[in-house]
């Protein structure tokens, strides 16, 4: 049986040591405070109409900058990583010109797989440190997850705004709990990007605006999973072979290319949701999308959005003008 923790430092080693344990591939820990540098940040891209239509991210500004609206007396953010990486998996979706689902959606819903590990480390934590006041959060409330993945020292954000580790990439889910309790704090880690802009120069609908600046609105991500109406024209074909999501701008990032391989299986894709080629997703009718996807986050693009995007991802594979992207996600040019 645990025992207590006789301090913080020894607090903070038992509770990081039980992450990696359960399978967490990183954790860090940041002292709940409210983000004012990303005040101004958040203010202008909401302001800018960066978000298109996802009016939810309007909603609860307050909190969003500051984790102690959400748990009254928070003193702690304990960041959390799980990598979904399959290399193999990487080499054959870029070799591939058949309909694409981004890496991390093929495998099982990362909401649960993370937040029934978090619960357990909550609970852990909690026999180390006695009574807990918190909560645990997978990407399903207003917390800046990679802000405070960058503030514990998980890694850095990278010019694509996704967060980069050294071992891992980018190829990772963040979940965190917020906690009253005290531990010892990580130092943020030092930008590895440097003058490298291979994000910026593949992103085929310039979404990545400027460096760590992504409008939203314009991202193949949004159109295939956010957007419930109809996906502009003048982005149909550079849309390419997408049909949930987008992984061209961390395709391209150099360090994807040594990341280390997850462990968690049940975040590795699946083979009924691998390799199907266009006739097989242009025949999905709403009984097989629902078998398909009973426990997957791509049910959040909905049954008529998927065939919205089947439509222009098999106009796409047909066309004899594929000038926007090739496989790699890199640009060709007219």
């Amino acid at each position: 049986m645990t025992g207590m923790a006789k301090n913080t430092t020894e607090r903070t080693e038992m509770v990081r040591q039980e992450a990696l344990r359960l399978g967490f591939d990183a954790v860090g820990f940041a002292r709940a405070r409210r983000l004012e540098e990303q005040e101004s940040r958040l203010e202008q891209w909401l302001r800018e109409g960066r978000h298109g239509k996802m009016a939810y991210m309007e909603n609860h500004f307050d909190k969003r900058l500051d984790p102690r609206r959400l748990v009254p007396g928070a003193q702690s953010v304990v960041s959390v990583m799980m990598s979904y990486h399959q290399p193999d998996l990487a080499g054959r979706q870029l070799a591939s010109e058949e309909p694409k689902i981004s890496k991390y959606a093929m495998g099982e819903d990362y909401h649960m797989v993370l937040k029934e590990k978090l619960f357990e480390l909550f609970a852990f934590t909690e026999s180390v440190t006695g009574k807990v006041e918190g909560r645990v959060f997978v990407d399903t409330a207003p917390v800046l997850d990679k802000a405070w993945a960058v503030e514990s020292g998980v890694g850095w954000l990278g010019k694509h705004t996704n967060v980069l580790n050294r071992e891992w990439g980018s190829w990772f889910f963040l979940g965190e709990m917020i906690l009253d309790a005290e531990f010892d704090y990580d130092n943020p880690v030092a930008d590895h990007c440097g003058t490298c802009t291979r994000c910026i120069d593949a992103c085929p609908t310039d979404a990545i605006h400027e460096p760590y600046k992504v409008d939203g609105s314009k991202c193949i991500s949004y159109f295939t999973i956010e957007l419930r109406e109809e996906i502009p024209e003048e982005y149909h074909r550079q849309m390419g072979e997408w049909i949930f999501g987008c992984d061209i701008c961390q395709d391209v990032c150099p360090w994807n290319r040594k990341a280390r391989r997850g462990s968690e299986e049940r975040l590795f894709a699946r083979p009924e949701t691998a390799e199907k080629d266009i006739d097989y997703w242009e025949e999905l009718d709403l009984q097989e999308y629902r078998r398909l996807f009973r426990r997957s986050t791509v049910k959040r693009a909905k049954f008529d959005g998927m065939k919205r995007n089947i439509r222009i991802s098999g106009a796409n594979l047909r066309g004899s003008d594929r000038r926007f992207v090739n496989v790699a996600g890199k640009k060709k040019h007219p």
